[in-house]
């Protein structure tokens, strides 16, 4: 089984979903340019992540230069073509994107906190008859 990770970055590029093989399989890469705690932006990292199947789909909400944070898979496997060298393929298939940055709270109504619930006991709603 692979290692989740979490990374943030900008969108620096969007692939075309693209279909290998007669059973359907689908890809989508991506790739974002590094961001937040540790990154140096006078030596940007930039890093492509796949997504894969039903998952293509998640980059139609975003565009180039949106503010990310990716989850993403690590796994890999080795391949040995006949008569050559063995080679390693390493995949960071992510399965969830977020927006960050302001976008995250344009999405909320003015006037309503981000919580799903207000807390108890100080909520005003100890005298709702049901």
């Amino acid at each position: 089984m692979s290692k989740s990770f979490e990374a943030q970055g900008s969108i620096h590029s969007i692939g075309d979903t693209t279909e290998y093989g007669n059973n359907g399989f689908t890809k989508r890469e991506f790739v974002i340019m590094l961001s937040g705690e540790g990154e140096n932006s006078a030596y940007p990292n930039y890093v492509a992540l796949e997504l894969i199947k039903d998952k293509c789909a998640l980059m139609d909400a975003y565009n180039i230069g949106d503010e990310v944070q990716v989850h993403f898979n690590l796994s890999g496997r080795l391949w040995t073509p006949a008569g050559k060298p063995e080679k390693c393929f390493t995949s960071l298939q992510a399965w969830r994107i977020e927006t960050l940055g302001a976008g995250n709270n344009e999405q909320v109504p003015p006037g309503y906190d981000s919580a799903p619930y207000p807390p108890s006991g100080d909520d005003g709603y100890d005298d709702i008859p049901f």
